[in-house]
């Protein structure tokens, strides 16, 4: 997510939240149909369901759209929406948590499923049983391509920090998936993928 403007004519993300505060009804809404998808994509990875997805990200945007008066232009405005729905989710699945609920039972027809969206469902079910934090970290670096050092700057922790959750969720997500054993230490092939740690 950039500053989005692409030198045709189209306003910047920075331009557009600027419109928005000033009173252009329609800049907000450009903003969020700009990055939309990929907003979406991150809430759906962070969440437990495709609701609770729907929901933080509607949350989220409510919040920046109420909020758009304070951002202080220190960062991208795509990172700045990045972290308001990364805060959204968290907060979600915190909420979650403290009110837990028994889930329906899935049903999905297995004639239907192609081998690689089951491994999807797999993986998806493995992540949500990492801890809020090491997710967060894991999704923002490995699946959503943000550098270490954005991913702290997002999640408001040190680099170390990121490091070291990324490192404990990769360990365990690899367990979960059964690619290790939980009784042996795992190599550093396993902890490391070679990027930023």
């Amino acid at each position: 997510m950039g500053l989005g403007g692409t030198g045709d004519g189209k306003r910047s993300d920075a331009e557009l939240l600027a419109a928005h505060v000033a009173g252009d009804r329609y800049a907000f809404g450009e903003l969020f149909h700009r990055h939309r998808r990929q907003l979406h994509r991150l809430a759906r990875l962070t969440t437990r369901t495709p609701e609770d997805a729907e929901d933080a990200l509607q949350d989220a945007m409510l919040s920046a759209h109420r909020c758009a008066g304070s951002f202080r232009h220190d960062a991208a405005v795509g990172s700045w929406l990045h972290r308001i729905v990364v805060n959204a989710c968290l907060d979600r699945l915190r909420r979650a948590k403290a009110h837990p609920t028994a889930p329906l039972e899935d049903v999905y027809q297995v004639a239907d499923r192609t081998a690689q969206v089951e491994t999807a469902i797999v993986v998806q079910r493995a992540l949500m049983r990492l801890p809020l934090e090491q997710r967060a970290a894991v999704v923002a670096v490995d699946m959503q391509g943000y550098s270490v050092a954005d991913t702290a700057a997002l999640l408001g922790v040190a680099e170390g920090t990121v490091k070291s959750r990324c490192s404990r969720g990769r360990v365990r997500l690899a367990e979960l998936l059964g690619y290790i054993r939980a009784d042996r230490p795992a190599g550093p092939c396993m902890t490391d993928t070679g990027a930023d740690g």
